[in-house]
C-alpha cells in the first residue's frame, strides 16, 4: 500500500476585509450593471468577450466580483465547475452572471440562453440562486431576467 501521508489537505477560506453591512446591495438589474461597469475594463469591452460573476449573500449584499473567463472576439467558454466552486468558497447564496458582447449587439445568443439555463439548473442543485444574466456593451445592458429569458 502507498504511503497514506501523501494526501493533500484541502482548506476553504473566505476572509473579506470589510463588514458585509458596508457592501453594496443589489435590488435590481440597473444596480448590478452599474457595479459591473465600475470594474469592467472598457478598453477590453469592445475587443474581447469576458465573463464575470457577482457573488451575493442572502441579503443581496455583494461579496465580490469574479473574473471567470476571457474569450475571443465573439465567444467565451464558461466552466460551471469553476464558477460554482468559487461561489461555494465565498459562501454565496446568489449569483448574477454577466458577459459583454464586443459586437455591440445586446440580444442574447442561443449559446447565452443555453448557458444561463445550465447555470440555473446547477444552481438549484447547489442551493445557489442565479438571479440574472446581464449582457453588457459600452453604454447599455440587457437583463435576461427583466426580459423574461429565464
Amino acid at each position: 500500500m502507498k504511503n497514506l501521508s501523501n494526501v493533500a489537505e484541502i482548506s476553504v477560506q473566505f476572509k473579506p476585509e470589510f463588514k458585509l453591512s458596508e457592501c453594496p446591495q443589489i435590488t435590481n438589474s440597473k444596480q448590478a450593471y452599474q457595479i459591473l461597469k465600475s470594474v469592467w475594463d472598457e478598453g477590453l469591452m469592445q475587443f474581447l468577450e469576458e465573463f464575470k460573476v457577482i457573488l451575493l449573500n442572502n441579503a443581496n449584499r455583494v461579496l465580490g466580483i469574479v473574473d471567470v473567463s476571457m474569450g475571443g472576439k465573439d465567444s467565451v467558454m464558461v466552466d460551471m465547475r469553476v464558477m460554482f466552486s468559487i461561489a461555494l468558497k465565498a459562501s454565496a447564496s446568489k449569483i448574477i452572471l454577466s458577459h459583454n458582447h464586443p459586437s455591440g449587439k445586446l440580444s442574447p445568443s442561443p449559446a447565452d440562453k443555453a448557458l444561463t439555463k445550465k447555470a440555473v439548473e446547477a444552481g438549484k442543485v447547489l442551493d445557489i440562486d442565479v438571479c440574472d444574466h446581464l449582457i453588457l456593451i459600452r453604454d447599455e445592458y440587457y437583463s435576461m431576467k427583466d426580459e423574461g429569458d429565464f
